[in-house]
């Protein structure tokens, strides 16, 4: 016998959340109940350092519309997302972050708009409630991987939206080892739409994102989509190299003329030193694309379980 599917599942990535987590389903329960009573919550633990797992489990043992999974290791945000994609059976999909700060009351508003006929409508934060630092760390990721990716990146949209069975069906296709949802969302298409929502402040401790974890992601999204910086080297080889024809031209006739008797030896190490770090610079950028290359074709698992309730 087949078991209906749930309407509706609500997945969540869990990281150092120990003292939230019990909140955040109440939460979703008490906006999605009036709604239907056909849902599941699947919350997936990224190798959180504290006692979220075990709160999690006591959740999921006493009600089964909890699904828990716990990641083997601290994989990092979007590969809790595609786990949790993975085991959603909902033919409507909501993804949130575990701190509250997207907020569950407006999962029936993200309802309402996709029953207008949307695959796909995404929360778009009116008024961020972060710390100066954090805003702008954030505003200047989306301008550098907007630049460097050729894609409109949008700082006032993340995870939180709503997603048809048939889009996210779509994005499981995408195994590429390198994750990040909001780039998936972007390319796979369909008709979708944006809705402003009120962002909440954060419950408990401070976000992850750091500006080292920022630059890593955004390096790791650039490399996986785009060759802009491989263009761009070039154009910064051809460029150095017509301002090189152009001195050489500039000092032969120079010395043609007798002008130069003893060239300068400042002007010589200068040279040096600024050619072999421009040189240093594009064989790295060069063996990043090759070492990104090469994880790939090793085809390992983009995620492990080691532990799951309530979840086949």
């Amino acid at each position: 016998m087949t078991l209906k599917s749930p309407l509706l599942s609500i997945v969540s990535p869990v990281y150092r959340a120990e003292g939230i987590v019990d909140q955040l389903v109440e939460k979703i329960i008490e906006e999605v109940g009036p709604i239907t009573h056909d849902f599941e919550i699947v919350l997936v633990d990224d190798g959180s350092p504290d006692r979220s797992w075990e709160r999690m489990v006591e959740i999921a043992q006493g009600d089964k519309r909890v699904k828990a999974l716990k990641l083997s290791r601290n994989f990092g945000q979007h590969y809790a997302i595609t786990a949790g994609l993975d085991a959603a059976c909902g033919e409507w999909i909501v993804v949130m972050d575990c701190d509250l700060q997207d907020k569950p009351s407006e999962i029936k508003n993200l309802i309402a708009r996709a029953r207008e006929g949307y695959d796909i409508v995404l929360a778009q934060r009116a008024e961020r409630k972060d710390s100066f630092i954090k805003k702008f760390l954030s505003r200047s990721f989306y301008r550098v991987l907007s630049y460097l990716t050729g894609v409109k990146q949008d700082a006032s949209i993340a995870n939180f939206g709503i997603y048809n069975r048939k889009a996210v069906d779509a994005m499981k296709q995408l195994r590429e080892p390198i994750r990040y949802f909001p780039s998936m969302v972007n390319w796979v298409g369909f008709r979708k739409t944006t809705i402003p929502v009120e962002h909440g402040a954060r419950e408990i401790g401070s976000s992850n994102y750091n500006f080292k974890r920022l630059f890593r992601l955004a390096t790791d999204i650039i490399l996986a989509s785009s060759d802009k910086p491989i263009k761009i080297t070039v154009k910064l080889g051809f460029l150095i190299s017509t301002m090189s024809f152009i001195f050489a031209i500039i000092t032969a006739i120079r010395a043609y003329r007798g002008e130069i008797e003893v060239l300068g030896y400042a002007s010589l190490i200068v040279s040096i030193w600024l050619l072999s770090g421009i040189l240093i610079m594009l064989l790295g950028i060069v063996g990043l694309y090759v070492g990104k290359s090469f994880e790939g074709i090793k085809n390992r698992p983009i995620y492990i379980i080691s532990e799951k309730i309530n979840a086949e």
